[in-house]
């Protein structure tokens, strides 16, 4: 089928729309309520508005699918015109905000309205025009149900800039299957909000954060807290980075997606004042000796199986909120993150003789979960709190910008070395799957007493939301499957409860493509970018010089001089969570 747009003639599929014909041949329309992560729209926020030869009306190009004869107009003056008043109202609410707003220059709608030359007051009444006080009260009564919502660690709402958009509705809904969030009331004061405004009860994944076009929902922000502390010459600063940080922190710096920017990273937390900087890859090379340990004795003693992975902190949440019969499946294993921290305020506290009181222990990680995992009440091993801030990937750029520290133009450093040697199985809990494939390279070593000829396991790499592989290890053939996005988790556990699933080792990740696709990663995102960001991944892993995680130096020496072995009543005390406990993770 063929289909004339803007007097050009294009092939086209049918069912299709206009908004994926014009895609794909790279005709730009302007949309706020469409998504690369989300099922087709409903044509909501009426941007992308063209003219056809079918209607005397303009219709929307997400809904409209095609037909025979159909023709396009794109950029008539009707169109513009219509586009530029839709935009106006949007605005409106915006209308002298976006200086302090935490998506300024990074906000869709403002990016529009710079495009379409929008003067933000056309339909807002300007003060001196109101007869009271009063009158503006209800003037902004009108224009939005205003929620400023504080009851969480990880999730920061203002619906003072919301667009109803409905993007967080259907990506929690469709995604997650979670429905936190819904349409409330009818007519002018309808609003996206919780059931009954109650606070946000989910399980803090940060998807809606990251599909908004607006500020009307990011990560609680704790770049306060961490400044204090740099600024307090008494205490010491000591920072851990997630494996798939180095893979996006470049993003908010105009770099393409993928871009590996680890001793960028490492020189702006320095110039930031920061005392030392780990590598919580080290932490996931701990994860899997420990979890490799707990999977092979599961299997030889008739433990509970499947074991699933504990490295989520959104999918542990999930489980003990939906399906607590399968606590018992998750590993004991902390994640990365507060496996790294007691470490920290225990062993190297020791070797260095820093009371730990002083240590403020900080987190760069690409999840909003990860906040709520470091508020857990078992997150404190050491005898103190493990995680004392966590920062989100966004916060962190946000952080440097206000600075004015171009992380482009510093000389790379490296990670401190006492807790900064890593390997590229580490590397890989950066994306789904990964924690698998490092599980992997060292469960078969271990299980065979003979070494790997070849580390990849490339039949758990993929970008389809769940997978199975079946791995033979001597006389033992391994089931394993790997799921990322609530929703494909959710149809595994209710199969297994059906007695349809039979596997050994299960990996979830909450967010697509695991932790490269975090609440805390920066926007856009989509599966383009993700791509690029898990093609830098494997890239990094196949060129380290140490793939695996047992074979880490550092971690030897640990075990050697405080640890003992994987499993021992220490490493238990420390890195995993007690009976009835679930730990919680990520990279």
């Amino acid at each position: 089928m063929q289909i004339k747009i803007n007097n050009k003639i294009y092939e086209a599929n049918e069912g299709e729309t206009i908004l994926a014909i014009c895609k794909r041949n790279e005709i730009r329309i302007p949309t706020l309520c469409v998504h690369p992560d989300l099922l087709p729209s409903e044509g909501i926020c009426r941007m992308c508005l063209v003219e056809t030869n079918m209607s005397k009306c303009l219709v929307p190009a997400c809904v409209q699918k095609i037909c025979g004869g159909l023709e396009v107009f794109t950029e008539t003056e009707k169109v513009n015109k219509a586009r530029k008043i839709n935009l106006e109202l949007l605005w409106m609410d915006h209308a002298g905000k976006c200086a302090s707003c935490r998506r300024n220059g990074r906000c869709e709608l403002q990016n529009l309205a710079e495009e379409y030359d929008i003067d933000e007051f056309k339909f807002v009444p300007r003060r001196k025009e109101l007869k009271s006080e009063d009158e503006l009260d209800l003037l902004k009564d009108n224009w939005s149900h205003v929620v400023l919502d504080e009851k969480n660690s990880s999730i920061a709402r203002d619906s003072q800039y919301c667009i109803e958009c409905r993007r967080c509705v259907k990506i929690c809904r469709d995604m997650q299957t979670i429905e936190a969030y819904g349409m409330n009331y009818r007519s002018s004061k309808t609003n996206i909000g919780t059931p009954y405004e109650i606070p946000l009860d989910c399980i803090f994944c940060g998807q809606c954060s990251v599909v908004c076009p607006t500020a009307a929902i990011t990560e609680k922000e704790d770049i306060e807290k961490f400044e204090k502390a740099l600024a307090d010459p008494k205490k010491m600063v000591i920072v851990q980075t997630a494996p798939s940080v180095r893979f996006t922190f470049s993003e908010e710096f105009g770099m393409p997606a993928g871009t590996f920017w680890e001793g960028k990273l490492v020189a702006a937390l320095k110039v930031l004042g920061c005392d030392k900087v780990f590598d919580t890859v080290l932490g996931a090379d701990l994860t899997i000796i420990e979890e490799a340990h707990e999977l092979i004795y599961r299997v030889k003693h008739k433990g509970t199986l499947p074991m699933f992975t504990s490295c989520c902190p959104s999918w542990i949440l999930y489980v003990e909120k939906y399906y607590p019969e399968f606590i018992p499946n998750l590993s004991s294993c902390k994640s990365p993150q507060q496996m790294l921290a007691p470490l920290i305020k225990t062993y190297y506290a020791e070797r260095e003789k820093i009371n730990p009181e002083n240590i403020v222990s900080v987190s760069v990680m690409p999840c909003t979960s990860k906040k709520y995992e470091a508020e857990r009440k078992e997150m404190n091993a050491s005898g103190y709190r493990d995680v004392d801030v966590v920062l989100t990937v966004c916060e962190l750029a946000r952080l440097l910008r206000k600075r004015r520290i171009d992380p482009a133009k510093l000389k790379e450093k490296k990670f401190d070395p006492a807790l900064g040697i890593s390997t590229g199985a580490g590397m890989l809990f950066a994306q789904s799957g990964g924690v698998m494939e490092a599980a992997l390279r060292t469960a078969v070593e271990k299980i065979t007493g003979e070494e790997l000829g070849k580390v990849e396991f490339e039949m758990v790499r993929g970008e389809s939301g769940a997978r199975c592989a079946e791995i033979e290890i001597d006389d033992l053939k391994l089931r394993v499957a790997v799921v990322h996005e609530i929703h494909n988790a959710r149809d595994l556990l209710e199969s297994m409860k059906k007695g349809e699933s039979n596997y050994h080792f299960i990996e979830v990740m909450a967010c697509p493509n695991g932790c490269i696709g975090g609440g805390g990663q920066p926007v856009p995102t989509g599966p383009a970018v993700r791509k690029a960001r898990i093609a830098g991944v494997l890239s990094r892993d196949k060129g380290m010089p140490i793939r695996k995680s047992h074979e880490n130096p550092v971690l030897k020496k640990i075990y050697k001089e405080f640890l003992g072995h994987p499993g021992s009543e220490k490493a238990e005390e420390l890195l995993h969570s007690e009976a009835g406990q679930t730990a919680v993770g990520g990279g």
